[in-house]
Protein backbone atom coordinates (compact mmCIF):
# COMPACT_ATOMS: atom_id res chain seq x y z
CA UNK A 1 0.00 0.00 0.00
CA UNK A 2 1.38 3.42 -0.97
CA UNK A 3 2.23 5.73 1.91
CA UNK A 4 1.14 8.87 0.03
CA UNK A 5 -1.74 9.43 -2.42
CA UNK A 6 -0.70 9.93 -6.05
CA UNK A 7 -1.49 13.67 -5.94
CA UNK A 8 0.74 14.15 -2.90
CA UNK A 9 3.59 12.28 -4.56
CA UNK A 10 3.23 14.45 -7.65
CA UNK A 11 3.36 17.56 -5.45
CA UNK A 12 6.60 16.36 -3.88
CA UNK A 13 8.15 15.97 -7.33
CA UNK A 14 6.97 19.43 -8.42
CA UNK A 15 8.44 20.93 -5.23
CA UNK A 16 11.80 19.40 -6.13
CA UNK A 17 11.80 20.85 -9.66
CA UNK A 18 13.40 24.27 -8.90
CA UNK A 19 16.11 22.57 -6.87
CA UNK A 20 16.81 20.10 -9.65
CA UNK A 21 17.08 23.02 -12.09
CA UNK A 22 19.38 24.89 -9.71
CA UNK A 23 21.76 22.00 -9.21
CA UNK A 24 21.61 20.53 -12.73
CA UNK A 25 25.12 20.02 -14.14
CA UNK A 26 26.64 21.51 -10.97
CA UNK A 27 29.11 19.76 -8.68
CA UNK A 28 28.01 18.69 -5.20
CA UNK A 29 30.68 17.29 -2.88
CA UNK A 30 29.51 14.94 -0.13
CA UNK A 31 31.74 14.11 2.81
CA UNK A 32 30.58 10.77 4.17
CA UNK A 33 31.39 9.35 7.59
CA UNK A 34 30.07 8.75 11.08
CA UNK A 35 27.11 6.54 11.95
CA UNK A 36 25.70 6.77 8.43
CA UNK A 37 28.74 4.82 7.30
CA UNK A 38 28.47 2.05 9.90
CA UNK A 39 24.71 1.43 9.85
CA UNK A 40 23.78 -0.69 6.82
CA UNK A 41 20.26 0.75 6.51
CA UNK A 42 21.59 4.30 6.56
CA UNK A 43 24.34 3.36 4.10
CA UNK A 44 21.72 2.07 1.68
CA UNK A 45 19.82 5.35 2.01
CA UNK A 46 22.94 7.44 1.39
CA UNK A 47 23.94 5.41 -1.67
CA UNK A 48 20.39 5.72 -3.00
CA UNK A 49 20.43 9.49 -2.49
CA UNK A 50 23.76 9.80 -4.31
CA UNK A 51 22.54 7.72 -7.22
CA UNK A 52 19.32 9.72 -7.53
CA UNK A 53 21.22 13.02 -7.55
CA UNK A 54 23.51 11.66 -10.23
CA UNK A 55 20.62 10.43 -12.39
CA UNK A 56 18.93 13.86 -12.39
CA UNK A 57 22.08 15.51 -13.71
CA UNK A 58 23.95 16.56 -10.58
CA UNK A 59 27.69 15.83 -10.58
CA UNK A 60 28.25 14.12 -7.25
CA UNK A 61 31.73 13.70 -5.74
CA UNK A 62 31.79 11.36 -2.74
CA UNK A 63 34.63 11.76 -0.22
CA UNK A 64 34.86 9.33 2.66
CA UNK A 65 36.77 8.70 5.84
CA UNK A 66 36.77 5.49 7.84
CA UNK A 67 38.08 6.08 11.34
CA UNK A 68 36.18 3.27 13.12
CA UNK A 69 37.21 0.65 10.56
CA UNK A 70 40.83 1.82 10.74
CA UNK A 71 40.72 1.50 14.54
CA UNK A 72 39.24 -1.98 14.21
CA UNK A 73 41.98 -3.13 11.84
CA UNK A 74 44.71 -1.59 13.99
CA UNK A 75 43.31 -3.47 16.99
CA UNK A 76 43.28 -6.75 15.03
CA UNK A 77 46.95 -6.30 14.16
CA UNK A 78 47.85 -5.31 17.70
CA UNK A 79 48.85 -1.81 16.65
CA UNK A 80 48.38 0.91 19.26
CA UNK A 81 45.99 3.76 18.48
CA UNK A 82 46.50 7.20 19.99
CA UNK A 83 44.72 10.49 19.32
CA UNK A 84 46.17 13.96 19.92
CA UNK A 85 43.97 17.02 19.37
CA UNK A 86 41.36 14.81 17.71
CA UNK A 87 43.79 13.44 15.09
CA UNK A 88 45.11 9.88 14.95
CA UNK A 89 48.85 9.60 15.58
CA UNK A 90 50.00 7.65 12.53
CA UNK A 91 53.37 5.91 12.47
CA UNK A 92 54.90 4.03 9.52
CA UNK A 93 53.11 0.78 10.35
CA UNK A 94 49.80 2.55 10.89
CA UNK A 95 49.87 4.48 7.61
CA UNK A 96 50.12 1.20 5.68
CA UNK A 97 46.97 0.00 7.43
CA UNK A 98 45.23 3.35 6.90
CA UNK A 99 45.97 3.17 3.18
CA UNK A 100 44.80 -0.44 2.98
CA UNK A 101 41.51 0.20 4.79
CA UNK A 102 40.63 3.56 3.23
CA UNK A 103 41.79 3.13 -0.37
CA UNK A 104 41.05 -0.59 -0.42
CA UNK A 105 38.29 -2.09 1.70
CA UNK A 106 36.08 0.96 2.32
CA UNK A 107 36.56 2.67 -1.03
CA UNK A 108 35.81 -0.39 -3.12
CA UNK A 109 32.88 -1.35 -0.90
CA UNK A 110 31.25 2.04 -1.53
CA UNK A 111 31.90 1.79 -5.26
CA UNK A 112 30.28 -1.64 -5.22
CA UNK A 113 27.25 -0.32 -3.31
CA UNK A 114 26.62 2.37 -5.91
CA UNK A 115 27.06 -0.03 -8.80
CA UNK A 116 24.76 -2.70 -7.39
CA UNK A 117 22.06 -0.01 -7.30
CA UNK A 118 22.58 0.63 -11.00
CA UNK A 119 24.98 3.56 -10.75
CA UNK A 120 28.42 4.09 -12.25
CA UNK A 121 31.27 4.79 -9.84
CA UNK A 122 35.06 4.75 -9.88
CA UNK A 123 37.18 4.60 -6.74
CA UNK A 124 40.06 7.03 -6.36
CA UNK A 125 42.41 8.09 -3.60
CA UNK A 126 44.60 11.12 -3.15
CA UNK A 127 47.60 9.20 -4.52
CA UNK A 128 46.02 8.83 -7.96
CA UNK A 129 47.54 11.43 -10.27
CA UNK A 130 48.99 13.07 -7.13
CA UNK A 131 45.49 14.42 -6.62
CA UNK A 132 45.99 15.29 -2.93
CA UNK A 133 49.48 16.63 -2.31
CA UNK A 134 50.49 16.94 1.30
CA UNK A 135 53.28 17.53 3.77
CA UNK A 136 53.79 16.30 7.31
CA UNK A 137 51.48 18.19 9.68
CA UNK A 138 53.96 18.08 12.56
CA UNK A 139 56.33 15.70 14.35
CA UNK A 140 53.71 14.69 16.94
CA UNK A 141 51.18 13.12 14.57
CA UNK A 142 53.65 11.30 12.31
CA UNK A 143 52.18 10.51 8.89
CA UNK A 144 49.21 12.85 9.24
CA UNK A 145 49.23 15.27 6.33
CA UNK A 146 48.55 18.92 5.79
CA UNK A 147 47.10 19.45 2.29
CA UNK A 148 49.36 21.67 0.17
CA UNK A 149 47.64 21.30 -3.20
CA UNK A 150 44.75 19.53 -4.90
CA UNK A 151 44.88 18.61 -8.59
CA UNK A 152 41.25 18.09 -9.68
CA UNK A 153 42.14 16.55 -13.06
CA UNK A 154 41.43 12.89 -12.11
CA UNK A 155 38.09 13.89 -10.55
CA UNK A 156 37.03 15.97 -13.54
CA UNK A 157 38.05 13.20 -15.94
CA UNK A 158 35.86 10.70 -14.06
CA UNK A 159 32.91 13.12 -13.94
CA UNK A 160 33.24 13.84 -17.64
CA UNK A 161 32.85 10.13 -18.39
CA UNK A 162 29.62 10.00 -16.37
CA UNK A 163 30.97 8.23 -13.28
CA UNK A 164 30.65 9.15 -9.62
CA UNK A 165 34.15 9.64 -8.14
CA UNK A 166 34.51 7.97 -4.74
CA UNK A 167 37.61 9.38 -3.04
CA UNK A 168 39.62 7.97 -0.13
CA UNK A 169 41.48 10.64 1.82
CA UNK A 170 45.12 9.67 1.72
CA UNK A 171 47.70 11.98 0.15
CA UNK A 172 51.38 12.01 -0.73
CA UNK A 173 54.38 14.32 -1.04
CA UNK A 174 56.94 14.63 -3.82
CA UNK A 175 59.09 11.92 -2.23
CA UNK A 176 56.20 9.47 -2.30
CA UNK A 177 55.50 9.46 1.44
CA UNK A 178 51.86 8.61 2.13
CA UNK A 179 49.82 10.67 4.61
CA UNK A 180 46.55 10.21 6.44
CA UNK A 181 44.36 13.23 5.58
CA UNK A 182 41.42 14.38 7.71
CA UNK A 183 38.29 13.78 5.61
CA UNK A 184 36.69 17.15 6.48
CA UNK A 185 39.86 18.95 5.43
CA UNK A 186 40.14 16.99 2.19
CA UNK A 187 36.47 17.59 1.35
CA UNK A 188 36.84 21.32 1.94
CA UNK A 189 39.92 21.61 -0.27
CA UNK A 190 38.47 19.45 -3.04
CA UNK A 191 35.13 21.28 -3.04
CA UNK A 192 36.98 24.58 -3.26
CA UNK A 193 39.20 23.63 -6.19
CA UNK A 194 36.18 22.17 -8.03
CA UNK A 195 34.20 25.38 -7.45
CA UNK A 196 31.39 23.19 -6.15
CA UNK A 197 27.85 24.46 -5.81
CA UNK A 198 27.71 22.94 -2.36
CA UNK A 199 29.56 20.78 0.14
CA UNK A 200 27.54 18.44 2.35
CA UNK A 201 29.26 17.16 5.50
CA UNK A 202 27.49 14.26 7.19
CA UNK A 203 27.91 14.01 10.96
CA UNK A 204 26.34 12.32 13.99
CA UNK A 205 24.61 15.45 15.26
CA UNK A 206 21.72 17.48 13.92
CA UNK A 207 23.95 20.42 12.98
CA UNK A 208 25.39 23.38 14.85
CA UNK A 209 23.49 23.70 18.13
CA UNK A 210 23.17 26.79 20.29
CA UNK A 211 23.00 24.39 23.26
CA UNK A 212 25.05 21.25 22.54
CA UNK A 213 22.78 19.20 24.82
CA UNK A 214 19.54 20.27 23.13
CA UNK A 215 19.01 19.33 19.49
CA UNK A 216 16.01 21.66 19.34
CA UNK A 217 18.43 24.62 19.44
CA UNK A 218 19.65 24.01 15.88
CA UNK A 219 21.08 27.09 14.15
CA UNK A 220 19.77 26.74 10.57
CA UNK A 221 21.94 29.38 8.84
CA UNK A 222 25.38 30.75 9.72
CA UNK A 223 27.16 33.52 7.82
CA UNK A 224 30.94 33.30 7.73
CA UNK A 225 31.19 36.66 9.49
CA UNK A 226 29.20 35.28 12.46
CA UNK A 227 31.58 32.39 13.19
CA UNK A 228 34.09 34.26 15.43
CA UNK A 229 31.29 35.43 17.74
CA UNK A 230 29.91 31.89 17.95
CA UNK A 231 33.37 30.66 18.98
CA UNK A 232 33.65 33.43 21.60
CA UNK A 233 30.25 32.47 23.01
CA UNK A 234 31.31 28.83 23.24
CA UNK A 235 28.63 27.70 20.78
CA UNK A 236 31.35 26.46 18.45
CA UNK A 237 33.75 24.56 20.69
CA UNK A 238 35.77 21.38 21.07
CA UNK A 239 35.63 18.99 18.15
CA UNK A 240 33.22 21.25 16.26
CA UNK A 241 35.90 23.95 15.84
CA UNK A 242 37.97 22.16 13.16
CA UNK A 243 34.80 20.94 11.40
CA UNK A 244 33.38 24.49 11.24
CA UNK A 245 36.77 25.83 10.13
CA UNK A 246 36.62 23.43 7.18
CA UNK A 247 33.11 24.67 6.33
CA UNK A 248 34.26 28.29 6.40
CA UNK A 249 37.42 27.49 4.45
CA UNK A 250 35.29 25.94 1.70
CA UNK A 251 33.08 29.04 1.51
CA UNK A 252 36.13 31.29 1.29
CA UNK A 253 37.47 29.13 -1.56
CA UNK A 254 34.29 29.78 -3.56
CA UNK A 255 31.90 26.99 -2.58
CA UNK A 256 28.45 28.60 -2.57
CA UNK A 257 26.92 26.74 0.37
CA UNK A 258 28.13 24.25 2.94
CA UNK A 259 25.78 22.03 4.92
CA UNK A 260 26.33 20.05 8.12
CA UNK A 261 23.73 17.29 8.11
CA UNK A 262 22.69 14.59 10.55
CA UNK A 263 23.76 11.36 8.88
CA UNK A 264 21.49 9.42 11.25
CA UNK A 265 18.44 10.72 9.36
CA UNK A 266 17.56 8.54 6.36
CA UNK A 267 17.67 10.48 3.06
CA UNK A 268 19.03 13.59 4.78
CA UNK A 269 20.88 14.49 1.57
CA UNK A 270 17.70 14.54 -0.52
CA UNK A 271 15.72 16.40 2.14
CA UNK A 272 18.35 19.15 2.33
CA UNK A 273 19.10 19.35 -1.38
CA UNK A 274 15.72 18.92 -3.09
CA UNK A 275 13.06 20.16 -0.66
CA UNK A 276 12.04 23.30 1.22
CA UNK A 277 12.61 21.50 4.53
CA UNK A 278 16.24 22.18 5.42
CA UNK A 279 17.25 19.92 8.29
CA UNK A 280 20.86 20.87 9.08
CA UNK A 281 23.02 23.97 9.39
CA UNK A 282 23.84 25.89 6.23
CA UNK A 283 26.96 28.08 5.98
CA UNK A 284 26.96 30.96 3.51
CA UNK A 285 29.21 33.89 2.66
CA UNK A 286 26.65 36.66 3.21
CA UNK A 287 22.98 37.49 2.95
CA UNK A 288 22.15 35.45 -0.13
CA UNK A 289 20.35 32.14 0.50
Amino acid sequence: MNKFPIADRAEILIEALPYIQKYYNKIVVIKYGGNAMLNEELKEAVMGDILLLSLIGIKVVLIHGGGPEISEMLAKTGTKTEFVDGLRVTDKESIDIVQMVLAGKINKSLVNHIQTKGGKAIGLCGLDGHMIQAEKLDDVHGYVGNVTNVDPTPILDVLEKGYIPVIATVGCDEEGNVYNINADTAASKIAGVLNAESLISMTDIRGLLRDKDNEETLIPVVKVSEAPALVSEGIISGGMIPKIECCIDAIRQGVHKVFILDGRVPHAILIETLTNEGIGTMFIQGEEI
